[in-house]
C-alpha cells in the first residue's frame, strides 16, 4: 500500500497565519482550524479541546509563514540523515520544510510562523496536543510539557491510523523568542512546529535515523 505524505498542521497553521490562521502526521488539518460547536448544555457535555491554531487565533494573534533558514534572530535547524531526501509537493505550504525516506514514509517536517499579537505562551503549548489527539484511533505512547531549550513547548508521540495503515509520529511545538534586534528591545515571537511520522510496524527498523532528526532538532537564539 502506497500512502501520500500528509501536510495537513502545515495548511491549518498556513490559514491561521493568512486568515488571521490542518499537518503531515498526526492529522493537523486542525493547527489554523476552528473546531465544531455544539448545542448541547454545558453540563451534559463537557468542553471540546481546543487546538493551539484555534487559541491563538481566538487572542488575536497573525502569523505569517517564514523559511527557516532565512530567520536571523533565531537558530531553527534539522538534520537530515542519509538517504533522506526533500520532499517538493505542491501540498507543502510556504516555507515548510520536508524530508523524506523513499517515496512515502517515514518524512520529517519543520514549519516556523512568526506570531503578532499578545498572547500567553506557556498557555498556548497546554494546546498543543490536541490535534495529534483527535486523529484517528490516536494512542498516546509519550508527552512532555517540558521547555524546550528554555522556550516554551509541548510534545507528543504517538500511533494512529492513515488510510488502512498504523502510523507512528512524533510531534513538537515550540513557541520561542528570537534576540532583540536592538538591547531594550522585545524580541519577535515565533511557533516552531516540528513532525516525524512513519509506519508504526516499522519503527523499530527506521528508529535510529528518527532519533538522529529528532535529537539534531535544533531552537535556539544565535550567538552575538
Amino acid at each position: 500500500m502506497t500512502v501520500r505524505p500528509r501536510v495537513g498542521v502545515a495548511a491549518a497553521l498556513v490559514a491561521l497565519v493568512a486568515a488571521g490562521c490542518t499537518t503531515e502526521a498526526p492529522d493537523y488539518q486542525s493547527v489554523w482550524s476552528t473546531p465544531g460547536t455544539t448545542t448541547a448544555p454545558p453540563e451534559t457535555m463537557p468542553a471540546a479541546p481546543v487546538p493551539i491554531a484555534a487559541f491563538l487565533e481566538k487572542a488575536g494573534v497573525v502569523g505569517q509563514p517564514v523559511v527557516f533558514d532565512k530567520i536571523t534572530d533565531l537558530t531553527v535547524s534539522m538534520p537530515t540523515p542519509r538517504g533522506w531526501t526533500p520532499y517538493q509537493g505542491t501540498n507543502l505550504g510556504p516555507g515548510t520544510r520536508m524530508i523524506v525516506k523513499g517515496d512515502t514514509y517515514p518524512t520529517a517536517m519543520l514549519m516556523v510562523f512568526q506570531l503578532d499579537g499578545d498572547f500567553d505562551a506557556r498557555e498556548a503549548v497546554t494546546h498543543g496536543d490536541v490535534d495529534a489527539e483527535m486523529s484517528e484511533n490516536f494512542t498516546e505512547l509519550n508527552s512532555s510539557t517540558t521547555d524546550f531549550n528554555g522556550f516554551p513547548s509541548s510534545m507528543i508521540e504517538g500511533s494512529y491510523d492513515l488510510n488502512g495503515a498504523r502510523m507512528h509520529s512524533y510531534n513538537r511545538i515550540v513557541i520561542a523568542t528570537g534576540g532583540p534586534v536592538k538591547p531594550g528591545a522585545g524580541g519577535q515571537r515565533y511557533l516552531i512546529q516540528f513532525t516525524v511520522t512513519g509506519y508504526a510496524e516499522k519503527a523499530a527498523e527506521e528508529a535510529p535515523d528518527i532519533e538522529t532528526i529528532i535529537k539534531g532538532f535544533t531552537v535556539a537564539v544565535p550567538k552575538r
